[in-house]
């Protein structure tokens, strides 16, 4: 989220009492605290963090069901097949369940949808070949809103097992077995699991089942699971899911598998992205391998990604990874022209502060919109809806922003929809291109009543904590590294630094972003810092002005060496 704008809100400090209980950093004790762990209790289970993944799976409404009718498969020698989605969580978690399975002696394949020719989610034409050789249909990351397709599948004799994580519609599809956390009847008390998530606590109740019934040793079993928490953490960061409670738990151990995995296709990911293992956090995930695996399904074929997350093959992995280097930059130029195109499509509208951006054209391609939808949100902090027309259909991606519940707004819309789903904050849909002018306008009125008051739409830039110069120490940066995986709910700790002055100043990156030495007088010992995006200040700032930064401390490391720098979140004219 861009900052520019933003109101800031400075977190009350800690009562004394609190901060002499706690034996860590007392800024690490204020960040934990400004959070809700306000016990000592509370900061040790969040510095822990391990027990939340070891929930029982079976807690999940229909677990018991689903195992119950794989195994009946297993035994039987059926054929099963694992349908998922195009992105980076849908691949991961296809690739999680076929390889439990399989391990599990199944005869099973996957099925990955292509986004141009049939979008999101299950469809008939494929429900119809998948008939033809399986007897048994799981979903991952999909399937929650399907009840025609899955309806189908019961008249051609094809058993269906729903996995999934999105908002449920008012009816729940007819499968034997529904899992999905979001279910209201859920005992499972962690409703924000990615469809990976998902699809491990269903991995995880086949292998204890194993485990306990068929004579499989709990030694494997739980080889097996442990092997699989890379792709849980791959899948849940790229998600975009909440790195609180059972997701923190998962990703902290999947972290750890990653940093040492023994999947050759991810090794070859690695390092066509320039990371090495030990090196890889939540932030490599999100903003250096997500993007590659996910440019599969936006531009080519998902099942490049699942390839490489599959293969053992040393030749076969480089070779893929090196494709999605390819297909990744291809990804990042088609996104920077659509997002042009469409400012230029919306800016007529801009002087009468629209309260959603809708952008649609043929010129579109399917699999950037999100993304361009996501940057007309960062830059407008405007709920954004991006269509790409086709023939006789259009399909759109669209984000949001807290005040704006994006999926609730598609639910009213739902008569002019042929398909739609997703989460509050991003959701994507279908419909006739014949529709489109009605609901462009439906959309705009449900958005406008929604956010009657535009001129209170602002960015809020939370501060955990005032802090000053002397104090941004490598210890401190060990410390805050305790609150990793950081990322969605549980950002990086931000802190503000007071009247601080500008010893010197330049743009950098082709002149957009802003790099900064700052310290307390001229002769003063300077700090680095940078600011993406915020080359706008460098006309404004002189030698001897004085900021305000609210900033993310972190450790740069550039060719062998490490320094700390300051990821500079927001700033203004220091007060008198």
């Amino acid at each position: 989220m861009s900052y520019r704008n933003a109101c800031w809100t400075i977190a009350a400090r800690a009562p004394a009492a609190f901060l002499e209980a706690i034996p860590e950093h007392p800024l690490l004790a204020q960040v934990l605290y400004t959070r809700g762990f306000t016990t000592p209790a509370a900061v040790r289970a969040f510095l822990d963090g391990e027990h939340a993944a070891l929930e029982n799976p079976f807690l999940l409404r229909d677990m018991d069901v689903a195992v119950e009718r794989i195994w009946q498969a297993l035994r039987r020698r059926e054929t099963l097949c694992v349908y998922g989605d195009f992105d980076a969580d849908g691949v991961s978690s296809t690739a999680l369940l076929v390889s439990t399975l399989q391990a599990l002696g199944g005869r099973v394949g996957p099925y990955l949808p292509d986004r141009v020719d049939e979008g999101y989610g299950l469809h008939n034409d494929a429900i119809l070949r998948i008939a033809a050789q399986a007897q048994l249909l799981i979903t991952v990351d999909c399937g929650i809103r399907a009840n025609a397709e899955i309806a189908s599948a019961h008249k051609h004799n094809l058993d269906v097992i729903v996995t999934d994580h999105h908002l449920p519609g008012n009816d729940l599809p007819p499968a034997l077995a529904v899992i999905n956390p979001q279910r209201p009847e859920c005992a499972s008390r962690f409703p924000k699991l990615a469809g990976v998530g998902v699809a491990f606590r269903l991995a995880q109740a086949l292998l204890r089942t194993a485990a306990q019934e068929t004579g499989m040793a709990p030694e494997q079993a739980a080889e097996v699971e442990a092997s699989l928490l890379d792709l849980v953490a791959l899948g849940t960061v790229a998600d975009l899911m909440p790195l609180v409670g059972q997701n923190r738990s998962l990703v902290r151990r999947g972290l750890a598998t990653l940093n040492q995995t023994a999947r050759t296709g991810l090794q070859a990911l690695l390092a066509q992205a320039d990371l090495r293992p030990g090196r890889v956090d939540a932030a490599a995930i999100s903003f250096r391998i997500a993007p590659r695996l996910n440019a599969a399904g936006r531009l080519d074929d998902a099942r490049l990604a699942y390839r490489l997350l599959r293969t053992q093959d040393v030749p076969e992995a480089q070779k893929l990874a090196a494709t999605l280097e390819r297909l990744n930059e291809q990804r990042r130029s088609l996104t920077e022209t659509a997002q042009t195109q469409a400012e230029a499509q919306l800016a007529p509208l801009f002087e009468q502060d629209p309260a959603i951006l809708i952008a649609h054209s043929p010129h579109f391609k399917p699999g950037i919109v999100g993304l361009v939808a996501g940057r007309l949100v960062e830059r407008h902090y405007r709920p954004a809806v991006v269509i790409h027309e086709e023939a006789e259909t259009a399909r759109g991606s669209a984000r949001s922003i807290p005040e704006f519940n994006i999926s609730q707004a598609l639910d009213q819309l739902a008569p002019l929809l042929i398909r739609h789903g997703g989460h509050h904050l991003a959701a994507g849909f279908t419909l006739h291109r014949a529709q489109l002018p009605a609901f462009c306008e439906a959309l705009a009125a449900v958005a406008a009543s929604a956010l009657a008051d535009r001129a209170a739409l602002r960015p809020q830039l939370a501060i955990d904590a005032v802090t000053t110069l002397p104090e941004l120490t490598w210890g401190l940066v060990e410390q805050l590294a305790r609150l990793e995986p950081t990322g969605s709910e549980n950002p990086p700790a931000t802190l503000l630094l007071r009247n601080v002055r500008v010893h010197s100043h330049r743009t950098v990156g082709e002149g957009k972003h802003l790099r900064l030495w700052v310290g307390p007088e001229n002769n003063g010992a300077s700090m680095e810092a940078i600011a993406f995006h915020q080359s706008e200040w460098a006309g404004r700032l002189g030698e001897g002005s004085r900021l305000d930064l609210a900033f993310q401390l972190e450790s740069n490391e550039w060719q062998g060496s490490r320094r700390i720098q300051l990821n500079v979140q927001g700033l203004r004219p220091a007060a008198p």
